[in-house]
């Protein structure tokens, strides 16, 4: 990874935790300094996170709040590390947040056979954090002019995407991934990959100018307008 931190707009940063920006965290950056993440990586995550809070002056000190898209290990798999040293308050949906609690991930797509397979056996997917703020959509969260938060189940009962209105920024978290084109995430590791591609419609409908994935890179240029030209072919497949 040749950048610990690339500036997405005023204020938004993402920071690659994996190769090839295969997983992504993103930090929203308050005149003050005070410092929102979203997401935390696999359970080796949060060096690279800190390192990506150096690059752009900041220090696991200035986190105040650590809000999770939803429970999956490569989510959440570095929030009670990151929760430990930073103090911030972890933050997920209030469908999410009793398995995030435990440390588990949701069952898994019975209409796939890995779903069903994985589904056999442990749901403990990373070491268990409290959570002290339970999301809901269309909140609107106090970071840096305010994220709204946007409910699109399927991938996870509480899957949430983020839409940062002041800088049209919309962070997709598993509704849509951008490894080598966008796609819908694996169907074994969706709770319900139907309704996953059926919330996700809801991204087309929003004014935004940058389009931020947890997995693979953002895309700044006719953001928008790339995103609603998959959801609508995905709708008509």
């Amino acid at each position: 990874m040749a950048d610990a931190a690339i500036a997405i707009a005023p204020g938004v940063w993402r920071i690659p935790t994996a190769p090839f920006d295969l997983v992504n965290t993103f930090a929203f950056v308050e005149p003050d300094g005070q410092v929102t993440l979203v997401d935390t990586g696999l359970k080796g995550a949060p060096a690279r996170i800190t390192a990506g809070l150096a690059a752009i002056g900041r220090a696991p000190s200035d986190v105040t709040r650590i809000v999770l898209t939803h429970s999956h290990s490569d989510h959440g798999g570095g929030a009670a590390q990151l929760a430990r040293e930073t103090g911030g308050t972890v933050t997920v949906h209030s469908a999410d947040a009793d398995l995030v609690r435990r440390g588990e991930r949701p069952p898994l797509d019975p209409a796939s056979g890995l779903g069903r397979l994985m589904n056999r056996g442990s749901a403990k997917a990373f070491e268990p954090v409290e959570v002290g703020h339970e999301l809901h959509d269309g909140e609107v969260l106090p970071v840096l002019g305010g994220l709204r938060v946007v409910h699109t189940p399927g991938h996870t009962p509480g899957h949430v995407s983020l839409l940062h209105q002041p800088t049209g920024v919309l962070v997709t978290g598993d509704a849509i991934f951008n490894v080598l084109r966008l796609r819908w995430p694996v169907r074994a590791f969706c709770t319900d990959i139907r309704l996953t591609q059926q919330t996700a419609q809801v991204l087309g409908q929003f004014d935004y100018r940058v389009a931020a994935f947890t997995h693979g890179p953002h895309i700044s240029e006719n953001a928008r307008e790339k995103v609603r030209a998959f959801l609508t072919a995905a709708a008509r497949s």
